[in-house]
């Protein structure tokens, strides 16, 4: 069932970063519908150093633009709040200005009697139900928050409990996740993650490499993404010791100390590329890495940069965790060094264009758009919302 002629009001982390779920999904949402993107950092608390400071000098800029438009039908919105949130007054005051704010955009943006729908990706923002008279609050689940470095773990548990008790529907992005939603709402529907395919499936038939490239060797074992208190440091950097004549090429921003890694000389840090120049990169990869530490975190996430790899044509290499296990087929998995290793040289065996094209055809109907229409249907064959739910959770069973 489409879902059209609606305001939209997402909450979710910055609109100016590589694209998410978020993104792709609203991205597509935003054709039939006008959305309003919140910029809303409330989940982590920020510490005391250069990155946090940045981010927050680039809050305050979006802050002072106000409302900016995205595209004719999309706009984003940083709302100002008072730092210090741990103070209860406080909290309670940036709730009141986050709501305020957003009801000011939403009487910029909203036509007449059009209706509207609350969609959060953030797990603390119940104190937003109902204050829209929106037709659905939609909670959609894409990470286990409460392993997050910085993140006061009971405090999200609790604040997403109480937001999963007012929402009429929970969408969960891995078979973990659904299982601790089942626990939170009796309406739980899992729909993993997509790909942008024809963006990504564009590298199967580039030749040049970009200018970062030319002057490294193949084969390439490549990484694209944000390197985190997820990415194992340790493991990569004892898989390229014993791969010297492999190069190993990371992209994204690094976040942690990479010592390990920075001395070795097959192991290239490009930082983050633009979205659109990745997948020139792919194309010159020969294997694709997914090293991600095993923890309660990583347990529960799926990694959108697996289908993103496989749709470039890419065999994949990953730390063995539940939702790549899916695509074993195409991915090997292991957590010992050694083993990756090995496992590394394999997929770089394979790497010709008959296994790329394979792979990137299995792709083709897991894109964004069928996950986005299936989103519309579960989301528009919701009966009416009410937002007097009680926040105890329910026994449920769950969609597959």
């Amino acid at each position: 069932m489409p879902l059209k002629d609606r305001l939209i009001i997402c909450i979710a982390s910055s609109w100016d970063i590589d694209p998410t779920s978020k993104h792709q999904v609203m991205r597509i949402l935003s054709q039939t519908n006008d959305v309003l993107w919140v910029n809303y950092h409330g989940s982590r608390r920020p510490s005391l150093n250069r990155k946090d400071a940045r981010s927050a000098l680039g809050a305050l800029k979006r802050v002072a633009s106000g409302l900016r438009p995205i595209h004719e039908r999309m706009s984003q919105l940083t709302p100002l709040v008072i730092p210090g949130a741990r103070d209860l007054r406080v909290r309670k005051l940036n709730e009141h200005l986050v709501v305020s704010q957003i009801k000011r955009a939403v009487r910029t943006m909203r036509k007449p009697n059009q209706p509207v729908q609350l969609w959060t990706f953030a797990p603390d923002v119940d104190f937003l139900a109902g204050r829209f008279d929106e037709e659905r609050l939609v909670y959609y689940c894409v990470d286990d928050f409460a392993a997050f470095e910085g993140f006061d773990a009971e405090a999200i548990n609790a604040a997403e409990a109480r937001l999963a008790g007012k929402a009429d529907v929970v969408l969960a992005t891995s078979k973990p996740l659904l299982e601790k939603c089942q626990r939170l709402h009796s309406n739980v529907h899992l729909v993993r993650h997509g790909v942008d395919h024809d963006h990504f499936a564009s590298a199967l038939d580039r030749r040049e490499r970009p200018d970062a490239l030319q002057s490294i060797p193949r084969p390439i074992a490549g990484f694209v993404g944000l390197i985190d208190h997820w990415f194992d440091v340790q493991l990569v950097s004892e898989v390229a010791k014993r791969m010297p004549d492999v190069s190993f090429v990371l992209i994204g921003d690094v976040r942690v100390d990479v010592g390990p890694l920075a001395d070795l000389p097959n192991v290239h840090l490009l930082g983050r590329k633009p979205y659109a120049e990745l997948p020139g990169y792919l194309a010159s990869f020969d294997v694709g890495l997914i090293p991600f530490v095993r923890n309660q975190l990583t347990e529960s996430v799926n990694p959108i940069k697996l289908r993103e790899y496989l749709a470039a044509g890419l065999g994949v290499v990953s730390t063995d965790l539940p939702e790549v296990r899916r695509y074993d087929k195409f991915v090997l998995l292991t957590d010992e060094s050694a083993a990756f290793a090995d496992a590394c040289r394999s997929a770089i065996a394979s790497n010709n264009d008959d296994a790329r094209r394979k792979r990137s055809n299995a792709m083709v109907g897991e894109s964004w758009q069928s996950v986005t229409n299936r989103l519309c249907d579960i989301v528009m064959t919701l009966p009416a919302a009410s937002h007097e739910k009680s926040a105890t959770p329910h026994i449920c069973l769950a969609s597959q």
